[in-house]
């Protein structure tokens, strides 16, 4: 098999799988139980959700002023989950194609020699 037919067989497989994961995304989500998730289950059955700070650090993250849980906030309630799955799927692809592009590429270079460390 040519390098260019793998190429192509690989790009389908990620973009295949990012498709399954952003259909999953917005159209199971909505259907994920309203239960507690474990971890604040296990702070309710133990009792120590008591002693929770008044101010949350997850508050202070950048990022707690489009999220509220699992939805984005401002959205309309039936599509605020979806979204939140969109958005969620898509920053995790990316960060994790971005990272895969600098470890193959310094790889690449290590190997064959064009990159000293300096």
């Amino acid at each position: 098999m040519s390098q260019n037919a793998v190429q192509i067989r690989n790009r389908l497989v990620i973009f295949g799988g990012l498709g399954v994961a952003l259909a999953i995304a917005l159209f199971v989500s909505p259907f994920a139980s309203s239960d507690p998730d474990g971890l604040d289950r296990v702070a309710g059955d133990l009792k120590f959700d008591e002693k929770e700070a008044a101010e949350k650090p997850a508050e202070k993250l950048p990022f707690y002023a489009v999220f509220d849980e699992y939805a984005l906030r401002g959205a309309p309630e039936p599509i605020a989950t979806p979204l939140a799955g969109l958005v969620g799927t898509l920053a995790t692809f990316g960060l994790a194609w971005g990272v895969g592009k600098l470890v193959v590429r310094g790889k690449s270079h290590s190997e064959d020699g064009s990159q000293t460390e300096g």
